[in-house]
């Protein structure tokens, strides 16, 4: 057995990856897909890559993954051009599962490159050239792969995509999973006290947000966003990126902070509140004791086998029925490798709630002069939500 090596950040167990690969060769095995092929560029939507190798698609780069029903994975990544490794299963101390790793410098910046991680790809998917191809998050993929792989030298492939198959099983939560996601819950919560903590006048809503990201860091996060704004009591305060986190706070301005990063291990999941620098207004109390009844509701319905759209309509007449306005964007949805995974809870989402997925619910709306909302996490038990991951008070906070 290879020893993982030291420069890995909290890796997954092999026994994890194991568990997965199984769980998602069978269903190949069930649908006749002879090999999977997904393509990730960035840890925040790319879990894929992570999901299979434990190891992250970054900063832009292109990364796929050629995974066969009956062998070990192909990996084609950023590296010297011509640079190829042969791996044994247990892999190198970073790649485990991984038979060949192939290396080419290319760059979605640099339009003539577009071919290169194609042709690799093709190498290790040569043995299926006449087999069934399942592609995997499709949506992610570049239009350079398919139309390569199509036309030429998998012309002869099937191709189905297998995103569906993968999705139900990557939603579904392990213990070892559910430990790590509760880890990042946890970090979360120190992070979004040490940015309150540290918020005063005269800072700029982004020297808040540092705070955050540098807590989390410290300890084993590796990517996120860290939303925010503040604004003068009686002004609406809609969080926004870093561009526009500029804005010097001021004496009884409120502040609306996000966490949403991972943690050790990968798992996002996403803390937010309101404070104050100063007394928060009745208004602003007021509307943040019905998030919570409309975020109870929600819960409430968050069963095994409930319906998302039957849960997104419910909650717009309850909010239509109370006077606040309809949702219309994401309140409500799964995480895991990504920031925001299967199942969404809206209209158009066919996957069903189910145990020990990790449901984020975060109603949020405008009315009046504030912007009401909370973030939380929550693990589905047997009987729906169990307890609530995050430990930080469900208020607005007064400093």
């Amino acid at each position: 057995m290879v020893t993982l090596s030291e420069r890995l950040n909290s890796p997954i167990s092999t026994a994890e990856l194991e568990r997965r690969w199984l769980l998602v060769r069978t269903a190949m095995q069930e649908q006749g897909i002879d090999v999977l092929l997904m393509q990730n560029n960035n840890d925040h939507m790319g879990g894929y890559v992570k999901y299979f190798t434990d190891t992250p698609a970054t900063n832009g780069y292109p990364v796929e993954v050629v995974f066969p029903r009956d062998d070990d994975m192909t990996v084609v990544c950023q590296g010297p051009f011509g640079n190829k490794r042969e791996l044994e299963h247990a892999g190198d101390g970073i790649w485990r599962g991984v038979r060949q790793i192939l290396n080419t410098p290319s760059y979605a910046s640099a339009h003539f490159t577009n071919g290169y991680d194609p042709e690799l790809a093709a190498r290790g998917l040569a043995p299926f050239a006449r087999g069934t191809i399942g592609l995997v998050g499709t949506f992610q993929m570049g239009a350079a792969l398919l139309d390569h792989l199509r036309n030429g030298p998998m012309s002869g492939a099937r191709f189905v995509d297998a995103t569906d198959l993968v999705d139900q099983i990557k939603a579904i939560k392990s213990a070892e999973e559910i430990a790590l996601i509760r880890a990042t819950a946890q970090l979360q919560d120190g992070a979004m006290q040490a940015a309150f903590d540290a918020i005063k006048p005269g800072m700029r809503d982004a020297e808040v947000a540092a705070v955050a990201k540098f807590y989390s860091e410290q300890r084993g996060s590796e990517q996120g966003i860290y939303l925010c704004a503040s604004a003068p009591a009686g002004t609406p305060c809609m969080f926004g990126p870093r561009h526009l986190q500029n804005r010097i706070i001021q004496e009884g301005d409120q502040f609306a902070l996000l966490v949403e990063n991972n943690g050790p291990g990968g798992h996002y999941t996403e803390l937010g509140r309101t404070c104050v620098l100063g007394t928060a207004s009745q208004e602003l109390k007021d509307e943040c004791a019905f998030v919570l009844q409309a975020r109870q509701f929600t819960l409430d319905l968050l069963k095994p086998g409930a319906a998302p759209k039957d849960i997104w309509d419910r909650y717009n007449a309850f909010m239509r029925d109370n006077g606040r306005p309809e949702e219309r964007r994401l309140y409500c949805h799964g995480q895991g490798y990504d920031m925001v995974e299967r199942p969404l809870v809206r209209h158009d989402e066919p996957m069903a709630i189910a145990e020990n997925m990790n449901i984020v619910v975060h109603p949020t709306y405008i009315r009046g002069s504030v912007m009401s909302w909370l973030c939380d996490n929550y693990i589905i038990g047997p009987d729906g939500p169990g307890e609530r991951l995050h430990a930080f008070p469900e208020t607005v906070v007064e400093l």
